[in-house]
């Protein structure tokens, strides 16, 4: 007989009542009582049985049991504190898109990190975190993938319908999805001005009364459209006509940053001397028109002129097109600079013209550059 069945045959023989043993005959006829500190309890973890919280023996072998999930005020906070973590450290605000950070691990979203970049650029200062006022460089900074990742997945809230919804498909769902998203009726182009929500639509353009409209009231608004129409067909043509001329140079420039020697300097960038159609060249920029402290106003502006350097026999009659480089993402619109300027040894440069660039946050991007690199073309018009 093993030691286990003589020790319960022992248990059961006890008298009720009995120190040895701590066991007892229930009321039931052959029941067993066992106390927290019974001898039951040992056999039971010497046989490999367990029980639950319930008294029911629990399998060994079962996977174990979920965790309670979290009371919705317990997630809230939660998300509270992420957010307080992951924010950028200069406008508090979730990033949206890239997320840099300082040699400590300090966070910046793009448009602060480019915007700190371009200030230091205009004061002449090295850029510094706003934290722990370590140097910060495109060279000394790097993304954090991790927290871009982290970020994308923590809700926010559809400005339409009020919907929580990971920050990754947001803006899907409110461009696409969304039932309450603003959307204008498809007779816009003859002059409807309805806007409302996605869902209310159908029931608009069914009853819309702009496809009734007689030929002499849709002619004012054709008119409109028309006009916007020949400005771009004007420029495309343009462009198609310059690129008829018998002479035609194009070069990448590089902008460098200079300061003037004045008693407060200002920040002003200048290319190389470069060749074109035989004449040398160079290309100068100011911010905001030389304003005297360009770093305190939000909307910031780059204008340029070409200077021709070289001597020249006879007048030279030059339309140039200023683009951006191959490997930059700044923004920059075709517009024909001084069409049909004439250069001269009297006349040897232009007036300053604004770099056609779509906002200040892409003048910041070129200011936050080391050196801002465009592509330059030169016609030459035959006499």
């Amino acid at each position: 007989m093993s030691s286990m069945e003589e020790r319960m045959e022992l248990g059961v023989a006890a008298a009720p009542g009995s120190s040895s043993s701590g066991l007892g005959v229930g009321p039931v006829g052959g029941a067993l009582d066992a106390g927290p500190g019974s001898g039951l309890a040992g056999i039971q973890e010497e046989s490999g049985v367990r029980r639950d919280g319930s008294g029911t023996e629990a399998d060994p072998d079962a996977p174990p049991k979920k965790r309670v999930r979290q009371q919705e005020g317990e997630a809230g906070k939660l998300e509270e504190r992420l957010y307080s973590v992951l924010c950028c450290t200069v406008c508090l605000d979730l990033p949206k898109a890239s997320v840099y950070q300082c040699t400590n691990g300090h966070l910046m979203c793009a448009g602060c990190f480019i915007h700190l970049l371009a200030d230091a650029r205009l004061k002449e200062e090295q850029a510094t975190c706003p934290n722990c006022r370590c140097e910060i460089s495109k060279s000394l900074c790097c993304r954090n993938l991790a927290v871009e990742k982290a970020v994308s997945e923590l809700p926010s809230e559809c400005s339409y319908c009020l919907k929580q919804f990971p920050r990754s498909s947001l803006d899907h769902h409110q461009t696409e999805e969304c039932q309450d998203r603003v959307t204008q009726c498809k007779y816009k182009r003859i002059g409807c001005p309805w806007q409302g929500p996605f869902h209310e639509l159908s029931a608009h353009e069914a009853e819309c009364s702009h496809p009734s409209k007689t030929g002499m009231e849709l002619m004012g608004i054709l008119d409109e459209m028309d006009q916007s129409h020949r400005r771009e067909l004007q420029l495309y043509n343009s462009i198609f006509s310059l690129l008829c001329f018998e002479k035609i140079g194009f070069t990448e420039v590089q902008f460098r940053p200079y300061r003037t020697d004045d008693f407060i300097t200002r920040l002003y960038y200048e290319t190389p001397r470069f060749t074109v159609l035989n004449q040398t060249w160079v290309l100068k920029a100011r911010i905001n028109d030389s304003e005297r402290n360009p770093n305190l106003s939000c909307k910031r502006t780059l204008s340029f002129q070409l200077i021709l350097k070289s001597k020249v026999n006879s007048a030279l009659e030059c339309s140039f097109l200023l683009l951006k480089g191959p490997y930059d993402d700044v923004k920059i619109k075709p517009v024909i600079q001084h069409h049909h300027h004439v250069f001269s040894n009297d006349t040897n440069e232009t007036e300053y013209a604004l770099l056609p660039i779509n906002d200040s946050v892409e003048c910041n991007k070129l200011l936050a550059a080391k050196n801002i690199n465009l592509r330059l073309f030169i016609f030459q018009i035959q006499k």
